[in-house]
């Protein structure tokens, strides 16, 4: 396979500034949850692109802000880690402000790795949200923070811009063979995509209190045919106050979030699905380490 390109881009910046949506955009189909909430995605998820002459993995990461829970420590760690791993890293930052606290805590990160440190390519997200005239000065702001980074405005929501990132990753690439089947578009199993686009739905439709206090869990994914699956899910929210927000008058809520969730996996799984969901209370379970092993958010430290 001559001049073939394959490796592992990750893709890293603070809270909600466009991370899933760029890696949805990029592979050109959704695999990865997103909302307007900031800490929509909470663990690494590949994103593989494989073309005839590349392979290129990308992987979404947890936004890197300063946490206040263990679940806030365990999604630094995560996004952390892939930072060396990665052939290249895309800093995402957000047009619509300057410089945030937590984009400086990125860049200081970065430098801390030193000459294991792979080549940054900053891109500018959200340029639609920026008068034209104001996108220099603002693209010079972040890349004062890191340099020597190259900068590509885009908008990750309408594309503009993604095709020269997307060149600019390819040429970037270390040539040798791809790494996962041609087919495969992602990491995780259906089921762990249909419990992160429930949790989508609950983001979106709910009040500010309780959306990052959700956590799912599904508790069966039942094929009936190749056209049909049950979906049985529990979403845990940390009070009871929050359960019945969450399930809301005569479960007109918890029938809104089952409604936008199912219609959301249908898409893309491409067959029927039945989702049946129910909400339980689990106090304070972004501080239990018990409760984040449930859910599947392991710590590495505390497994060592």
């Amino acid at each position: 396979m001559s001049h073939f390109r394959a490796g592992f881009v990750t893709l890293v910046g603070r809270p909600n500034v466009g991370k899933s949506t760029l890696m949805n955009g990029l592979l050109g189909q959704k695999v990865a949850a997103v909302s307007p909430r900031p800490q929509t995605t909470r663990r690494r998820q590949l994103g593989i692109l494989s073309r005839d002459d590349c392979q290129i993995i990308f992987m979404d990461t947890p936004g890197l802000h300063k946490p206040v829970h263990k679940l806030g420590e365990y999604m630094n760690e995560t996004a952390a880690a892939t930072l060396e791993d990665a052939d290249i890293i895309v800093w995402l930052v957000d047009a619509s402000q300057p410089p945030q606290e937590e984009d400086r805590l990125i860049a200081e990160r970065l430098e801390k790795i030193g000459n294991k440190l792979p080549p940054v390519l900053l891109a500018v997200n959200k340029i639609d949200s920026l008068a034209a005239e104001n996108l220099s000065a603002r693209s010079a702001e972040f890349q004062s923070l890191r340099p020597t980074a190259e900068v590509f405005p885009l908008s990750a929501a309408n594309g503009a811009g993604c095709d020269a990132l997307l060149a600019r990753i390819l040429s970037a690439l270390p040539e040798g063979q791809p790494y996962y089947d041609p087919d495969q578009i992602t990491d995780l199993y259906e089921r762990d995509i249909a419990a992160d686009l429930i949790r989508e739905s609950a983001l979106r439709l709910l009040r500010d209190e309780v959306p990052h206090g959700i956590a799912v869990r599904i508790d069966e994914f039942k094929e009936r045919s190749e056209e049909q699956v049950y979906i049985g899910a529990t979403l845990f929210v940390e009070r009871e106050s929050h359960k019945g927000i969450v399930i809301g008058q005569g479960a007109s809520m918890l029938k809104q979030i089952g409604t936008a969730a199912r219609q959301e996996i249908e898409a893309m799984s491409g067959r029927h699905v039945y989702l049946e969901l129910r909400v339980k209370v689990n106090k304070n379970w972004r501080d239990d380490p018990n409760a984040l092993r449930l859910f599947g958010f392991v710590i590495e430290k505390e497994e060592e």
